[in-house]
């Protein structure tokens, strides 16, 4: 199979099901974020040296190909849909548990944090961001395309995927003996 085949040259490409939409179509931005996403956590686990986290950094990997695969088949896709990977009913949950067993071991925040402390944790941190920008595209495809444009589950799971990523930062943190930098308002006074 070639890596390119020249039918996106002239700004067009195809989603699964055969329908051809514009590169710059809400869609396409959703799966793109999730995409660029995906490449950040890939970063994420070649600076993780704590196994747990590692895999855990893999399993949401594995899901965010899942999604963009959702967000790539159109609701009218037909038989493409049927091919579709099966999303996890509990990842949000799973996610949810994660976080709450990590803010188990963490200072309660006080302060918002500013981004960084160790390599891993800015990482995450830039992860968290993509996530949140990922999550803005869904909405504005669910928006233009009507609600069964992107299923419920895929837009919670997002917002709590943004959640564990800042709170993996912080853990990632703690692993490395880094303090957290407190955002400290700057009076002009």
């Amino acid at each position: 199979m070639k890596i390119y085949t020249r039918g996106g040259d002239q700004g067009e490409t195809s989603l699964f099901g055969g329908k051809r939409v514009l590169k710059d179509h809400a869609r396409i931005h959703a799966y793109g974020e999730i995409d660029e996403l995906n490449c950040i956590l890939g970063g994420c686990v070649v600076a993780c040296a704590e196994e747990s986290l590692k895999q855990a950094l893999r399993r949401e990997s594995s899901r965010l190909f899942t999604l963009g695969a959702h967000l790539a088949t159109p609701p009218d896709a037909g038989e493409a849909r049927k091919h579709l990977p099966v999303w996890p009913a509990d990842a949000d949950k799973q996610l949810e548990q994660e976080i709450d067993s990590w803010d188990q071991s963490l200072e309660p925040l006080k302060n918002f944090v500013l981004p960084g402390g160790s390599e891993l944790a800015a990482r995450l941190h830039l992860a968290r961001a993509v996530c949140r920008r990922a999550e803005r595209w869904l909405v504005a495809l669910r928006d233009a395309e009507g609600a069964d444009a992107v299923a419920a589950e895929l837009l919670s799971y997002l917002n709590r995927l943004s959640d564990w990523l800042f709170t993996a930062a912080r853990i990632a943190n703690q692993q490395a003996g880094i303090a957290e930098d407190p955002w400290l308002p700057q009076s002009d006074a």
